[in-house]
């Protein structure tokens, strides 16, 4: 039985040491003049040149830690972003990148969300999932080459308007107009990247249903959410990674003031703070 205890201390003080090991490496961050940052400037609710999406709320926190100013380089988020960006060394850091996205290194994800279903709250379909029948015969917004278009098409929804993906986003954006056209009534439904719905959704004059399709599993529609960096900077994704473990629950609660349906990591949803 001493044995034993004295296996558990030892193990014990080998996870002590190992913590805080690592809390003294957290504490030094690395040393800059500026956070520079590159995004785009009008992609709400992500960001835009007005500082009002919730990565611009979250490159502010991280810029408070480091004791700097945020600089950012601004470029529409579309064919070309990351190589004359990031690649160009114009910026240290993006601020929303799929994990496994193969331009950039991957931070360990922030937030994790789900492609949602758009509806208006006075519609007669109360769907809860893309197969139900109640779905066929409306008008569906889809965005062309998304999760949200394959999953129209899988359940044989035909009466669709098609928002295209690859603009110019400093003219447009599309998913945006895919909300609104619900709210108006030029469409009936849409199926949008959670973020973009819930908060949209929001917006809207017309009380608007958001349904997260966490229960579909014909494709995938939900993605974890990462910062983005060069490769050869380990030091700097080990604090990065430090920086959402320790302000985790501040980054959650940007994400629900602008009603992001957050997955937690076994894809359960944890946060219903969408519009209703």
């Amino acid at each position: 039985m001493q044995a034993k205890f004295s296996i558990i201390f030892a193990v014990a003080m080998l996870v002590a040491g190992t913590a805080a090991m690592d809390a003294a490496q957290a504490v030094e961050p690395p040393k800059r003049d500026a956070l520079r940052v590159c995004a785009d400037a009008n992609l709400l609710p992500f960001s835009n040149d007005k500082l009002e999406g919730f990565e611009n709320k979250i490159a502010a926190m991280i810029g408070e830690e480091l004791g700097v100013p945020v600089v950012y380089t601004w470029w529409p988020q579309t064919i070309g972003f990351v190589r004359n960006t990031l690649r160009e060394r114009k910026c240290d850091l993006v601020m929303g990148a799929a994990s496994g996205e193969g331009l950039m290194q991957n931070t360990n994800p922030y937030y994790r969300s789900v492609y949602s279903l758009v509806y208006r709250e006075n519609a007669a379909t109360k769907a809860k999932a893309m197969n139900d029948p109640s779905l066929r015969d409306l008008r569906f917004g889809v965005v062309t080459k998304t999760p949200g278009a394959t999953l129209a098409n899988m359940n044989h929804i035909t009466k669709v308007e098609p928002y295209e993906l690859d603009i110019d986003t400093r003219h447009d954006n599309p998913a945006r107009r895919a909300v609104e056209d619900v709210a108006s009534g030029k469409t009936d439904a849409t199926v949008i990247w959670g973020p973009i719905a819930g908060y949209f959704a929001s917006l809207q004059p017309t009380k608007l249903t958001v349904v997260p399709l966490v229960d579909e599993h014909a494709t995938r529609l939900d993605f974890s959410i990462t910062m983005g960096i060069r490769g050869d900077e380990p030091e700097w994704k080990h604090w990065l990674n430090d920086f959402i473990v320790r302000r985790q629950g501040d980054i959650n609660a940007v994400l629900a003031q602008y009603h992001v349906p957050l997955l937690s990591s076994n894809g359960q949803l944890q946060s219903a703070s969408v519009a209703r």
